[in-house]
């Protein structure tokens, strides 16, 4: 992703539409080893397979969401700082990103074909929370991890008892996630009024039935 600290409006809308293709239409690389590499493959059977790989798909369309997300909310972001912190954060997602990814073709299985809907609807989401000053743009990121961690612990929850490979995946997002919103309070996100963290409850669950899927 192109560091966009010192870019105008235009190119950082431009940064986001190279970010949007990367994502949607290429095979981001991770900056880190993939955590499940260190665990053995093993042979699932197929209702434990196609299980796996809806987990797997709905984690991977989040990371999809995430990506928008963030990248949306760099693009407005006022402060230099609060873009940093953003990118950052949106860093790490592309490991994720690219982690699931690699899950998915090891199960035999493939991304959410809606992903470019999630994608253009999480971007929107980002710039209009941007768009609220940098304090309601670090709230929007503690809320987002906040539901995210609830969904990475009932997928870990419920994932197949010999699925070692997506189970590290997902410990190892789980913890990330936990940083990002711990970074973004301490720099100085704003509690969200309701009915916005609902909405976005509501809006995860609907990727998440969908997902899981197509």
């Amino acid at each position: 992703m192109t560091a966009i600290r010192h870019l105008d409006p235009l190119d950082r809308l431009l940064d986001s539409a190279q970010n949007a293709l990367v994502t949607l239409l290429g095979r981001p690389r991770a900056a880190r080893c993939n955590p499940g590499l260190a665990e053995p493959e093993v042979v699932l059977d197929p209702p434990e397979r196609r299980h796996a790989a809806g987990l797997m798909r709905i984690n991977h369309t989040g990371e999809v969401c995430a990506q928008a997300l963030y990248v949306g909310q760099a693009a407005v972001a006022r402060d230099p700082a609060t873009r940093d912190h953003l990118l950052a954060a949106a860093q790490e997602e592309t490991d994720h990103l690219a982690w699931c990814a690699d899950r998915l073709r090891e199960l035999d299985s493939r991304p959410s074909l809606l992903n470019p809907l999630w994608y253009a609807g999480s971007w929107l989401i980002g710039a209009a929370a941007g768009l609220r000053g940098d304090g309601w743009n670090l709230g929007f990121v503690v809320e987002t991890e906040r539901q995210v961690e609830a969904h990475l612990e009932e997928h870990l929850a419920t994932l197949p008892a010999a699925d070692a490979r997506s189970r590290a995946i997902l410990t190892v997002m789980k913890q990330d996630e936990a940083r990002h919103a711990e970074h973004a309070r301490k720099a100085g996100a704003r509690r969200l009024p309701p009915p916005i963290p609902a909405l976005m409850a509501a809006t995860s669950r609907l990727m998440k039935a969908v997902a899981y899927r197509i």
